[in-house]
């Protein structure tokens, strides 16, 4: 579907706000209804289908929560489960959002809003509707998409969200294979800077030699093999994107000298005099838990504050619920083309075998291990006998600490107790202490 066949419905308790999007929408769309009072919302949807309802978060003496936009939300969906809702505040509220989009929300939108923001995310709305993605939640990049429709995952996707289109300087913080390095690219090519450079930096594998010739650059002679003169990653970046990856692994030296250049924003090549003025959004990233990073004698706290406007933290892989599932069909579809063999079926017995294992080695011991599996199998049906992990990460699975995420125990405790009974679902929610109903309810949850 595209903006000019759509019927929009805005409600708003604002007069002006009503006739600003009644104005800027009108001219695009099929049909533009707009209503001031959100109780006349049953009678407006049950007389008209709309593609998407643009709705307040707040109203006036009407439900006295603080949350009247999720209420009315709710009053949509049960009506018009089908409806694409935008809500709309005058409150940059993170918390609500998440809880909004969890909900059943499309998309939010924040007073004062940009026009050309309303029109795009309303045009997207519309595009997926047409592309029938539902069920699949996918932020993308330039490169490859960040996808999952797990709740933590969603979680990710509003800060993301909110947090790009900022010169914030941001810290991505999670586990090896957790996919920091795609929100960084995220980040970047949903920016303003997007048409910048993006310039990544291992940090952590630089020597204490490299590092400043790396980050700075040179001028010809300043040291033995400095035959010509050469420009710092920092340089190269500039009007971009920097991305400092592993930077929990830099020396206290390191850090006293990156910390000099964000506080002045420029740089000395070696062995010149002359300061360069740098115009860089940084992000970092590091697999050190905070606790590790607060520690004064490994990483300075004024460095901290100055890289961490705001931390991003992606979820381990064993903490995302389905989303092992809707990354294995993607995986699996991309090494099919790749290796060119016809599209997969999954058995069962394939995707049971995934899901009980915890992956150590998170989203890219799962992407690893699928690419062995579609290039060793014979047919068109994977099977557990095709998933073979490897040793080297089961042995990194023994000493991982257990999740404690209440979901990834309660799974757990259904899972062991299940293989004890050998499947007896009776025995097993009486041992559980539950009822059969609410045993196959988890069962169903967390498709077992």
């Amino acid at each position: 579907m595209v903006l000019k066949e759509a019927n929009i419905l805005v409600i708003d308790d604002d007069v002006d706000v009503l006739t600003a999007l009644r104005l800027l929408l009108k001219p695009l769309c099929k049909e533009v209804i707009t209503e001031k009072n959100p109780s006349n919302i049953g009678a407006q949807i049950q007389a008209k289908s709309f593609d998407v309802i643009i709705l307040d978060m707040n109203f006036n003496g009407l439900v006295n929560t603080g949350n009247e936009g999720i209420f009315w939300l709710h009053k949509i969906k049960e009506q018009r489960p089908e409806t694409d809702v935008v809500l709309i505040t005058a409150y940059a509220d993170i918390d609500l959002a998440i809880r909004a989009l969890k909900e059943g929300a499309s998309d939010f939108l924040v007073k004062p809003w940009k026009n050309e923001k309303i029109i795009n995310t309303i045009t997207s709305i519309l595009e997926g509707k047409k592309s029938n993605t539902a069920g699949k939640v996918r932020i993308a990049s330039n490169e490859n998409p960040i996808i999952g429709e797990s709740d933590v995952i969603k979680d990710v996707f509003v800060k993301l969200k909110k947090v790009a289109p900022t010169d914030a300087n941001i810290l991505i913080l999670g586990e090896n294979g957790t996919g920091k390095d795609l929100i960084a690219r995220s980040l970047h090519d949903h920016s303003h800077r997007k048409n910048k450079p993006f310039i990544k930096v291992d940090v952590g594998a630089l020597t204490s030699s490299l590092f400043e010739s790396e980050l700075f650059g040179y001028k010809k002679g300043a040291f033995t093999d400095a035959r010509e003169d050469r420009m710092g990653r920092f340089e190269a970046a500039n009007g971009g994107t920097l991305f400092l990856d592993e930077i929990g692994n830099i020396t206290l030296g390191q850090q006293v000298r990156l910390l000099t250049v964000l506080q002045n924003r420029v740089v000395t090549p070696l062995g010149s005099n002359e300061a360069i003025p740098i115009d860089i959004r940084l992000i970092c990233a590091t697999n050190l838990e905070p606790k590790i990073l607060a520690d004064e004698q490994k990483f300075r706290k004024d460095l901290i504050y100055r890289i961490n406007t705001v931390d991003i933290i992606m979820p381990p892989l064993r903490d995302r619920g389905t989303d092992i599932t809707i990354l294995a069909k993607h995986f699996i579809a991309i090494y099919a083309d790749k290796y060119n063999k016809p599209p997969f079926t999954l058995d069962t017995g394939f995707i049971s075998k995934l899901k009980k294992h915890d992956f150590p080695g998170n989203v890219r011991e799962l992407q690893y291990v699928l690419e062995r599996a579609v290039i060793m199998s014979d047919g068109n049906l994977l099977k557990p006998e095709d998933l073979v992990f490897s040793t080297i990460e089961r042995k990194t699975s023994t000493t991982t600490a257990p999740s404690m995420n209440l979901d990834s125990i309660e799974k757990n405790a259904i899972l062991t107790v299940l293989e004890k009974n050998k499947g007896n679902v009776s025995k097993s929610a009486k041992e559980l202490g539950i009822t059969r109903a609410a045993l196959y309810r988890r069962l169903d949850k967390y498709e077992l």
